[in-house]
């Protein structure tokens, strides 16, 4: 996934739980359970907070010591198996 302005919503099916600075989430539809790290807990969090792909990378990039590049390929990674899953969905681009 290309981490340009692209919308993200969170699946209704998705329910999640921080525990101990790690989330686990819970895909109702699947029924089966995903654990987040500290940084994949931060990334769900503000995806929670606004969906907003770009914005979530800048945030990341702010509160994280990582390189720019490295944070794409991660971000990238871990939002394209999300999607893969069902925990997330793109939202369509509404045109005039």
């Amino acid at each position: 996934m290309k981490l340009e302005t692209q919308k993200i919503t969170i699946s209704e099916e998705a329910l999640s739980q921080e525990v101990n600075g790690e989330t686990v989430i819970l895909d109702l539809k699947s029924e089966s359970y995903f654990g987040l790290d500290e940084v994949g807990t931060r990334i769900w969090q503000l995806l929670q907070e606004h969906g907003d792909v770009r914005k979530t990378f800048d945030v990341m990039l702010d509160e994280f010591d990582v390189e720019e590049d490295q944070l794409e390929n991660d971000m990238s990674a871990l939002l394209d198996e999300m999607l893969e899953k069902g925990l997330l969905h793109i939202e369509e681009s509404k045109s005039l």
